[in-house]
């Protein structure tokens, strides 16, 4: 499992889940909207916090910059 997302996109999905757990907390969703953007966030928390991305790793994505060769 090689990392394959950025530190951008890393932020941008834990920003993400946050935002939703703090409408469901006030109760902007309910019901089945709720349990399905609670697993969003749950996902986009784990994703987040080990820099992997199941999806992009089956389409061959990445958002992780490429190492560059250092010439001396």
């Amino acid at each position: 499992m090689k990392a394959n997302m950025h530190l951008i996109d890393r932020i941008a999905r834990i920003v993400i889940s946050i935002a939703i757990a703090m409408l469901y907390v006030s109760g902007y969703f309910t019901g089945t909207l709720a349990i399905i953007t609670l697993i969003v966030a749950v996902i986009f928390t784990v994703t987040g916090l080990i820099g992997f991305c199941p999806l992009y790793a089956l389409f061959g994505l990445t958002t992780r910059e490429k190492k560059r060769n250092k010439v001396n």
